[in-house]
């Protein structure tokens, strides 16, 4: 019996791939795709790693049969047909291949842009009906025309330096985009998607799916486009409302629109997108070129390979590259870590040049490189949505020009340790701080102020005036409005003075009640921050 780990390879990847999984016969590597559930369940449970695509589905079921497995690698950016959940708690790594179709995808986004602008699908299709009507295909150029890239990530980097190359004015909206970073890129920021619609003559998407960018072109922002914007979304289905998209192109407030995404794929039939007008669309074909194929192919295989020979992590969507012995002395601070930079995200200006990690006391006799890989996971989630993870979060952050450093205190008197962070911009600075008491970890700081809050669930964080009666106040309004108060802390600079105030609430307090808030003279601040 062989004694190689072994692996299985369940999705189609390129033959460049397979060949550099096998490489030197130290994993015994078995082709077996297009399995049922069924299938898969009966002889999982011999492999130590399992390679796949979109097509597998990687659910708790199969985790739970796959007694030996050790990594799943998933030859593309989503993970979403894996159960990550269910594969941490067996212990079993995830890892995801983000860059392998960063060029596939810029192409096609700017192909189908090319395609609306000459209407080059309409005309082939009256082509091969056997027509030559000239007449009807007149296009528009790209040159001097206005861009407007929503997303400058990897890919929408990759299609500004193609628009500039076309003569094109490049406007970027990214609201996780420093500034400086924008000048490198030559683009120029503009801050609100309302403001950037209005100037533009096509708009392309590069953002990931979040609550925040669901329905980003709905139907009030198609309204403020330019009567015959063109717009294209090679990103994620969702990012533009397609019931809203269908009744622009018809009334041609939309003069022209290319989809390689939807909402729900494989397009239903009965979608209103199958009979709009002036629309190009495309299967989901970002990633689909050979070199694209290939390139997520090698990557994953090599990524396999180091993880079940070398033990290796890259690219984990669920772990951090640390040993066992290291994640069980730094496990509670990773925890920790990852909220302070959701915190912190959310109080932050989101266009920030810089993000200072300060570790002081007893933390510093520990490798922290995990730590600050976790925060700026949490940090930079409202930017990336589920392609961020403890890897590639630098990288991520570098992307957006945001610069990250680590400073060092040996001891504290506060505190025997303590984690504290600090987002700049140009528009000003933040903070949250954070540490334990005993087991229990607790926010201490909150922009210098002294505070002690529990990092979970839903804090509201008041800025008011100091006086007599104002928590008495805010709690009847929140009982008014049926918002339990969990726990709350009280900090201010002087007494009359400028005060914080921080509640741990039960629930997410709703508009009525901060706009009612935001209405007394004595508060002037209201933030919400979901943990």
């Amino acid at each position: 019996m062989s004694t190689k780990p072994k692996v299985l390879v369940a999705d189609p990847i390129s033959e460049r791939g397979i060949a550099e999984l096998s490489a030197g016969g130290v994993l015994d590597v078995t082709v077996s795709t297009g399995l049922k559930e069924d299938a898969l369940l009966e002889i999982i449970g011999e492999f130590s790693g399992l390679v796949v695509r979109s097509q597998t589905k990687v659910n708790a079921k199969v985790i739970e049969a796959a007694k030996n497995l050790r990594v799943v690698g998933r030859a593309g950016v989503g993970v979403d047909n894996v159960d990550v959940d269910a594969a941490t708690r067996r212990g079993v790594i995830v890892m995801n291949t983000p860059a392998g179709n960063t060029i596939s995808t810029a192409e096609h986004a700017f192909s189908l842009m090319m395609a609306i602008a000459r209407k080059i699908p309409a005309a082939d299709a009256s082509m091969k009906a056997a027509k030559w009507d000239r007449k009807s295909f007149e296009g528009v150029e790209l040159y001097s025309k206005t861009l407007a890239i929503l997303g400058m990530g990897r890919i929408g980097t990759e299609v500004a330096r193609r628009a500039m190359a076309f003569g094109m004015r490049v406007l970027a909206y990214d609201p996780y985009l420093s500034a400086s970073r924008a000048r490198s890129l030559q683009v120029e920021l503009v801050e609100s998607i309302d403001d950037i619609v209005q100037q533009a003559d096509f708009i392309t998407m590069h953002m990931p799916m979040t609550a925040e960018t669901k329905d980003m072109l709905d139907s009030r922002r198609l309204r403020l486009c330019k009567p015959g914007v063109r717009i294209v979304n090679a990103a994620r289905g969702g990012l533009v409302n397609e019931a809203a998209l269908a009744e622009a192109l018809k009334s041609g407030q939309v003069a022209a629109a290319a989809l390689d995404v939807f909402e729900t794929e494989p397009l239903p039939a009965d979608s209103p997108l199958r009979t709009a007008p002036n629309l190009v669309t495309t299967p989901h074909l970002g990633a689909s070129t050979v070199e694209a194929q290939e390139g997520v192919g090698i990557e994953v295989a090599q990524q396999i390979r180091a993880a079940l020979i070398d033990g290796e992590i890259r690219n984990a969507v669920n772990m951090p590259s640390i040993d066992a012995k290291t994640l069980a002395v730094i496990g509670p601070h990773l925890a920790l870590g990852e909220k302070l930079g959701r915190f912190l995200s959310q109080i932050a200006t989101k266009r920030c040049d810089s993000l200072n990690v300060n570790y002081s006391g007893k933390i510093n006799e520990v490798d922290t490189t995990a730590i600050t890989r976790a925060i700026l996971k949490g940090f930079l989630e409202q930017a990336g949505g589920s392609e961020v993870n403890i890897v590639n979060a630098p990288a991520f952050a570098e992307n957006l020009g945001i610069k990250i450093t680590e400073s060092r205190e040996s001891s504290l008197s506060d505190f025997a340790e303590l984690m504290e962070l600090t987002a700049a911009g140009e528009t000003g600075w933040v903070s949250v701080a954070g540490t334990f008491f005993g087991s229990m970890p607790r926010i201490v700081k909150i922009n210098g102020r002294h505070v002690e809050a529990k990092p979970d669930g839903v804090l509201l964080l008041l800025e008011n005036k100091d006086r007599p009666g104002i928590v008495g106040h805010v709690g009847t309004m929140m009982g008014k409005h049926g918002v339990n108060i969990a726990g709350m802390s009280l900090s201010r600079d002087v007494q009359g003075g400028q005060a914080l105030t921080v509640l741990n609430l039960d629930s997410v307090p709703g508009d009525p009640l901060v706009q009612e808030l935001l209405a007394e003279a004595d508060i002037q601040t209201v933030q919400t921050v979901q943990l």
